[in-house]
Protein backbone atom coordinates (compact mmCIF):
# COMPACT_ATOMS: atom_id res chain seq x y z
CA UNK A 1 0.00 0.00 0.00
CA UNK A 2 2.83 2.41 0.83
CA UNK A 3 4.48 1.72 -2.55
CA UNK A 4 1.19 2.49 -4.32
CA UNK A 5 0.88 5.79 -2.45
CA UNK A 6 4.46 6.77 -3.35
CA UNK A 7 3.91 5.85 -7.00
CA UNK A 8 0.67 7.84 -7.11
CA UNK A 9 2.45 10.83 -5.57
CA UNK A 10 5.25 10.60 -8.12
CA UNK A 11 2.71 10.35 -10.97
CA UNK A 12 0.85 13.41 -9.75
CA UNK A 13 4.13 15.32 -9.43
CA UNK A 14 5.14 14.27 -12.95
CA UNK A 15 1.74 15.30 -14.30
CA UNK A 16 2.07 18.68 -12.59
CA UNK A 17 5.39 19.26 -14.38
CA UNK A 18 3.80 18.33 -17.71
CA UNK A 19 0.86 20.65 -17.05
CA UNK A 20 3.25 23.48 -16.14
CA UNK A 21 5.18 23.00 -19.37
CA UNK A 22 2.00 23.00 -21.46
CA UNK A 23 0.62 26.01 -19.63
CA UNK A 24 3.83 27.96 -20.24
CA UNK A 25 3.41 27.41 -23.98
CA UNK A 26 -0.24 28.45 -24.15
CA UNK A 27 -0.14 31.53 -21.90
CA UNK A 28 1.42 33.73 -24.64
CA UNK A 29 -1.66 33.05 -26.80
CA UNK A 30 -3.88 34.11 -23.91
CA UNK A 31 -1.81 37.23 -23.29
CA UNK A 32 -2.06 38.16 -26.98
CA UNK A 33 -5.84 37.96 -26.80
CA UNK A 34 -6.01 34.83 -28.97
CA UNK A 35 -8.55 33.25 -26.66
CA UNK A 36 -9.97 30.72 -29.11
CA UNK A 37 -6.45 29.46 -29.79
CA UNK A 38 -5.69 29.47 -26.06
CA UNK A 39 -8.75 27.32 -25.41
CA UNK A 40 -8.23 24.89 -28.29
CA UNK A 41 -4.47 25.06 -28.87
CA UNK A 42 -2.55 25.40 -32.10
CA UNK A 43 -1.55 22.24 -33.94
CA UNK A 44 0.92 24.14 -36.14
CA UNK A 45 2.77 25.42 -33.09
CA UNK A 46 2.38 22.15 -31.21
CA UNK A 47 0.59 24.03 -28.45
CA UNK A 48 -1.95 22.16 -26.36
CA UNK A 49 -5.04 24.20 -25.49
CA UNK A 50 -6.25 25.07 -22.05
CA UNK A 51 -9.30 22.82 -22.40
CA UNK A 52 -7.11 19.78 -22.97
CA UNK A 53 -4.72 20.72 -20.16
CA UNK A 54 -7.68 20.99 -17.78
CA UNK A 55 -9.16 17.75 -19.09
CA UNK A 56 -5.95 15.73 -18.70
CA UNK A 57 -4.21 17.46 -15.81
CA UNK A 58 -6.98 19.32 -13.97
CA UNK A 59 -6.22 17.35 -10.81
CA UNK A 60 -2.76 18.92 -10.55
CA UNK A 61 -1.94 22.38 -9.22
CA UNK A 62 -0.94 23.70 -12.67
CA UNK A 63 -4.04 22.07 -14.11
CA UNK A 64 -6.03 24.10 -11.58
CA UNK A 65 -4.19 27.23 -12.72
CA UNK A 66 -5.13 26.37 -16.30
CA UNK A 67 -8.77 26.34 -15.17
CA UNK A 68 -8.62 30.03 -14.30
CA UNK A 69 -7.06 30.89 -17.67
CA UNK A 70 -9.66 28.71 -19.41
CA UNK A 71 -12.57 30.31 -17.57
CA UNK A 72 -11.21 33.80 -18.29
CA UNK A 73 -10.82 32.86 -21.96
CA UNK A 74 -14.43 31.71 -22.07
CA UNK A 75 -15.49 35.05 -20.60
CA UNK A 76 -13.61 36.94 -23.30
CA UNK A 77 -15.33 34.71 -25.88
CA UNK A 78 -18.74 35.52 -24.33
CA UNK A 79 -19.21 31.92 -23.23
CA UNK A 80 -20.39 32.90 -19.77
CA UNK A 81 -22.01 29.61 -18.80
CA UNK A 82 -18.87 27.66 -19.69
CA UNK A 83 -16.77 30.15 -17.74
CA UNK A 84 -19.03 29.81 -14.70
CA UNK A 85 -18.77 26.02 -14.78
CA UNK A 86 -14.97 26.10 -14.94
CA UNK A 87 -14.72 28.70 -12.16
CA UNK A 88 -17.02 26.51 -10.07
CA UNK A 89 -14.73 23.53 -10.55
CA UNK A 90 -11.57 25.28 -9.29
CA UNK A 91 -10.15 23.38 -6.32
CA UNK A 92 -6.50 24.44 -6.26
CA UNK A 93 -4.60 25.61 -3.22
CA UNK A 94 -3.50 29.03 -4.53
CA UNK A 95 -5.47 31.59 -2.53
CA UNK A 96 -5.27 34.28 -5.23
CA UNK A 97 -6.66 31.91 -7.84
CA UNK A 98 -9.33 30.68 -5.44
CA UNK A 99 -10.42 34.29 -4.95
CA UNK A 100 -10.32 34.82 -8.74
CA UNK A 101 -12.57 31.81 -9.26
CA UNK A 102 -15.08 33.15 -6.73
CA UNK A 103 -14.93 36.62 -8.31
CA UNK A 104 -15.43 34.99 -11.70
CA UNK A 105 -18.61 33.36 -10.43
CA UNK A 106 -19.67 36.74 -9.04
CA UNK A 107 -19.19 38.27 -12.47
CA UNK A 108 -21.46 35.61 -13.92
CA UNK A 109 -24.24 36.50 -11.49
CA UNK A 110 -23.63 40.20 -12.07
CA UNK A 111 -24.03 39.74 -15.84
CA UNK A 112 -27.31 37.92 -15.14
CA UNK A 113 -28.51 40.82 -12.96
CA UNK A 114 -28.41 38.76 -9.77
CA UNK A 115 -26.74 41.62 -7.94
CA UNK A 116 -27.18 40.43 -4.34
CA UNK A 117 -25.60 37.05 -5.15
CA UNK A 118 -22.80 38.79 -7.04
CA UNK A 119 -22.10 41.12 -4.10
CA UNK A 120 -21.98 38.20 -1.67
CA UNK A 121 -19.47 36.34 -3.84
CA UNK A 122 -17.24 39.40 -4.30
CA UNK A 123 -17.20 39.81 -0.50
CA UNK A 124 -16.35 36.12 -0.15
CA UNK A 125 -13.45 36.57 -2.59
CA UNK A 126 -12.07 39.37 -0.40
CA UNK A 127 -12.12 37.11 2.67
CA UNK A 128 -9.94 34.44 1.02
CA UNK A 129 -6.66 36.35 1.38
CA UNK A 130 -6.39 39.74 3.09
CA UNK A 131 -3.22 40.60 1.12
CA UNK A 132 -4.73 39.92 -2.31
CA UNK A 133 -3.98 42.91 -4.57
CA UNK A 134 -7.36 42.38 -6.28
CA UNK A 135 -9.31 42.97 -3.05
CA UNK A 136 -9.94 46.69 -3.69
CA UNK A 137 -11.47 45.81 -7.07
CA UNK A 138 -13.56 43.05 -5.51
CA UNK A 139 -14.77 45.47 -2.83
CA UNK A 140 -15.66 48.03 -5.49
CA UNK A 141 -17.59 45.46 -7.52
CA UNK A 142 -19.39 44.31 -4.35
CA UNK A 143 -20.25 47.93 -3.51
CA UNK A 144 -21.57 48.63 -7.01
CA UNK A 145 -23.74 45.51 -6.89
CA UNK A 146 -25.06 46.45 -3.46
CA UNK A 147 -26.02 49.86 -4.82
CA UNK A 148 -28.02 48.11 -7.53
CA UNK A 149 -29.90 46.17 -4.85
CA UNK A 150 -30.62 49.37 -2.92
CA UNK A 151 -28.43 48.40 0.02
CA UNK A 152 -26.72 51.77 0.30
CA UNK A 153 -25.56 51.35 3.89
CA UNK A 154 -23.49 48.22 3.25
CA UNK A 155 -22.28 49.62 -0.07
CA UNK A 156 -21.07 52.76 1.72
CA UNK A 157 -19.20 50.65 4.29
CA UNK A 158 -17.36 48.68 1.59
CA UNK A 159 -16.61 51.78 -0.46
CA UNK A 160 -15.23 53.60 2.58
CA UNK A 161 -13.00 50.59 3.24
CA UNK A 162 -11.48 51.09 -0.20
CA UNK A 163 -11.01 54.80 0.41
CA UNK A 164 -9.42 54.29 3.83
CA UNK A 165 -7.48 51.04 3.47
CA UNK A 166 -6.58 50.89 -0.24
CA UNK A 167 -5.73 54.51 -1.08
CA UNK A 168 -3.18 53.69 -3.78
CA UNK A 169 -5.40 51.28 -5.69
CA UNK A 170 -7.13 51.98 -8.99
CA UNK A 171 -10.43 51.19 -7.25
CA UNK A 172 -9.77 54.11 -4.86
CA UNK A 173 -9.68 56.44 -7.85
CA UNK A 174 -13.25 55.44 -8.77
CA UNK A 175 -14.77 55.16 -5.31
CA UNK A 176 -15.92 58.76 -4.78
CA UNK A 177 -18.58 58.67 -7.50
CA UNK A 178 -20.10 55.53 -5.97
CA UNK A 179 -19.89 56.97 -2.45
CA UNK A 180 -22.02 59.87 -3.68
CA UNK A 181 -24.65 57.36 -4.85
CA UNK A 182 -24.45 55.53 -1.52
CA UNK A 183 -25.01 58.74 0.43
CA UNK A 184 -27.95 60.02 -1.64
Amino acid sequence: IIVAIVLMGNQKSSNNVIAASMLAKVIPLYEQGLYEDAVNGQTAGNIVGLAEIVDKYGNTEYGQTAKIYLANSYLFLNKNQEAFEVYSNYSGSNSLLKAASIAGKAGYFESNEQFAKAADLYKEAVRIDKSNPSNPQYLLRAGKNLLKTGNKREAKTLLETIKNDHKGSTAAQEVDRYLIQAQS
